[in-house]
């Protein structure tokens, strides 16, 4: 069975979940690249390096913004977001957003890029965290699913 996720399954979705992929365009290219990030309600926020999606939204800021949860290929969930890339050099939303990736819940093992600086856990007062710190500001939503009637695969 095919449905729509209506707002509180695409909110939690969306605040569960630790990877997503921003599609980004700038040139006349097209740029889909996952991240880790946190979400908070409003806004999706993200740590990362200079590289092609940070130039590519800097020139355009629109984007997309991707999350899933799949359990087999007939349950699944996903959730589409658009929004704004806004660059967070330093103040009170660059330590929003690093609060924010911090209170995340990770898994007992996790890689480098979920961590933000060389010491885990850090201090979201810390200005001196590596990396171009962002937040997508999103203004649209959308989800699907797919669930087998034989199966109940997707508790809340």
């Amino acid at each position: 069975m095919f449905g729509i996720l209506n707002p509180a399954e695409i909110e939690q979705l969306l605040s569960k979940q630790l990877i997503g992929r921003i599609g980004c365009h700038a040139d006349g290219v097209t740029y889909v690249v996952p991240i880790s990030y946190a979400y908070d309600g409003e806004y999706v926020y993200a740590r990362t390096f200079e590289g092609m999606k940070i130039n590519m939204m800097r020139k355009n800021p629109d984007v997309c913004f991707e999350v899933e949860d799949t359990k087999n290929l007939s349950n699944w969930r996903t959730v589409v977001a658009w929004g704004s890339f806004e660059e967070l050099p330093g103040g009170d939303q660059r330590k929003e957003a690093l609060s924010a990736l911090a209170r995340r819940k990770l898994p007992v093992i996790s890689s480098e890029t979920m961590q933000l600086g060389s010491q885990w856990p850090f201090s979201s007062d810390d200005e001196n965290v590596d990396g171009v710190i962002f937040r997508i500001r999103i203004k649209e939503k959308t989800g699907r699913y797919e669930e087998s009637l034989n199966e109940s695969s997707f508790g809340t």
